[in-house]
């Protein structure tokens, strides 16, 4: 098709409208029409990436294959196109600023003053147009986090506008997101916010070619109508985006309003077919028709915030629609669980996670769950800390290991079941330092997990500090803890389980960062097969 296509996706009125879904809504009707298409994120903060970032500010740390910590909707992009996203995908303000300061400090400028324009908005463009210039792609769409009008989008906003003065009006264009929002008392939406925000877009010298609207209730004509006038854009240009029970319901009603159609207009593209939707449509139907619900306890420190499990949550839906079932989640706080009141918290599931973190907060809650599970025979799966919590609570309990415990957690530990890799030990900044990205796991003949894989090597992504300590390898698998899955470049141990168990699965790696639409996450399908077994015998019984 030649040089790429830019589409630039603004927000204004509130965050939190969905940028991200909508991005990866028109991404996936442009690819059903056999375009190649990729999708990235500026973040306005100053953090040089999420990876620092507690989970509760900002959600999940999404982890690329090349080990890029970045921000979770990179992680709807994934699952929405079922393309992998790199480090390219998600740039911050602190990146931006760090590489100018650095080409600075390096002479690169030859003494001129450095500024906002055009030094951070030059950088800021060239990493807009860093995926394009791979030849990979023919539409590249890049979301502007935050809001127009916030201080910290300013040069963002600028790099927009000279962006599509660069490219020219056939190659680059601007989606506005904003909020029709409805009042209940005087019985009526209104259009004055969306209005104020498409002001301060065009003080900032951009005129946005598509308006996509978040609305509680059907947009009628008349407001279609005001839009279009008041905002200077095509009445059919305004597309009605309403809350919709799923995100995956998001596609299909953006091509009810056309919304890939009025991009390929205003871009002149030309492309291969009518969006061909069958697989997603397939998925939705197994998704909004379960045959059965199963209920899955859900133990983790951060359950106020279920962002900050969005990708295991949205593994579950996956796997759910899979196994045609309703996988409901129960929040448990891992600070929360004692051994007295355990069977209350969770022993009316079908099946119980226990979630990755950091730090001592909850250990012994999530050690506790992996207790009662495993003594009763729940199906289980440990996610990074879950897995190493079922390590502990394996050696404690089974092997009799007084004091085995994580060398995070307790330094002195008597037994450092899992310990810190010794290149981490002399480490002393935190930001991307870990054991991050896609690395290569060996499946053991006869195990659960080569069953549920059905592979003899996987790749799956990492996120951690501390490993198992294969100095206690033997005694836990004399004890009946099978190491099932091992990294066979450096021995580590990636996977263990439990032989006398309906299913019993601590994964070192993150399985949920790879579950898509299209390619649900076998660990997840497994799991949900395994509780629904369980779900199924217990109303036998």
């Amino acid at each position: 098709m030649g040089a790429a296509k830019y589409i630039f996706v603004t927000g204004g009125v509130t965050s939190s409208l969905g940028k991200g879904i909508i991005a990866a809504s028109l991404a996936k009707l442009l690819q059903a029409r056999g375009l190649s298409v990729t999708i990235q994120k500026f973040d306005p903060y100053i953090n040089v990436d999420p990876g620092t970032l507690n989970p509760y500010e900002h959600g999940e740390c999404y982890v690329t294959t090349d080990g890029a910590e970045t921000d979770l909707d990179l992680g709807h992009y994934e699952r929405f196109l079922n393309v992998r996203t790199s480090q390219a995908n998600n740039v911050t303000t602190g990146r931006i600023y760090h590489n100018v300061i650095t080409k600075e400090r390096e002479g690169a400028f030859l003494g001129k003053t450095v500024q906002v324009i055009p030094h951070i908005t030059d950088e800021i463009k060239n990493n807009f147009y860093k995926l394009g210039e791979t030849g990979e792609y023919d539409v590249i769409i890049t979301e502007i986090g935050g809001c127009v009008g916030d201080i910290e989008s300013l040069p963002f906003i600028e790099a927009v506008r000279q962006a599509k003065w660069d490219l020219g009006e056939d190659n680059a264009m601007v989606i506005h997101l904003t909020l029709v929002p409805y009042l209940n008392a005087a019985g009526e939406l209104k259009t004055k916010p969306t209005q104020h925000s498409v002001k301060q877009l065009l003080q900032a010298g951009i005129q946005p070619d598509i308006l996509v609207c978040r609305t509680e209730h059907s947009l009628p004509m008349e407001i279609r109508k005001k839009l279009a006038l008041f905002c200077n854009v095509k009445l059919n240009r305004i597309i009605e985006s309403i809350d919709a029970e799923t995100i995956y319901d998001v596609p299909l009603l953006m091509l009810k309003e056309k919304l890939d159609k009025r991009v390929i207009e205003t871009l002149n593209i030309s492309y291969e077919s009518e969006p061909k939707l069958d697989l997603w449509k397939d998925f939705l139907g197994r998704l909004k028709n379960p045959t059965d619900e199963i209920r899955i306890s859900l133990v983790g420190k951060y359950v106020e915030l279920h962002d900050a499990y969005k990708s295991i949550v949205e593994a579950f839906v996956h796997a759910g629609a899979e196994n045609e079932c309703k996988v409901k989640i129960n929040w448990v706080s891992s600070e929360s669980v004692t051994a007295e009141n355990v069977q209350e918290k969770i022993g009316d599931s079908d099946g119980v996670l226990v979630a990755p973190g950091f730090g001592e907060r909850g250990l012994e809650g999530k050690i506790e769950a992996v207790r009662f599970v495993r003594e009763n025979k729940i199906p289980f799966f440990g996610i990074c800390l879950g897995m190493q919590c079922a390590v502990i609570e394996f050696a404690r309990n089974v092997l009799g290991l007084e004091g085995a415990n994580s060398t995070e957690m307790d330094s002195e530990a008597a037994h450092p079941v899992i310990d810190l890799m010794e290149d981490q030990k002399e480490l002393t900044q935190m930001g991307g330092t870990m054991r991050l990205g896609a690395y290569p796991c060996e499946l053991k003949e006869g195990t659960l997990a080569k069953q549920v894989y059905d592979a003899e090597i996987v790749n799956e992504r990492h996120r951690h500090r501390y490993e198992f300590n294969n100095k206690y390898l033997e005694d836990l698998e004399n004890a009946g803890m099978t190491a099932s899955g091992i990294n066979p470049e450096t021995g580590l141990v990636e996977i263990v389980e439990l032989e006398d168990h309906p299913f019993f699965i601590g994964s070192q790696f993150h399985p949920e960062l790879k579950s898509t639409v299209i390619n649900p996450q076998r660990l997840f399908v497994g799991f949900v097969k395994a509780a629904l077994k369980y779900h199924r015998n217990a109303k036998e019984s």
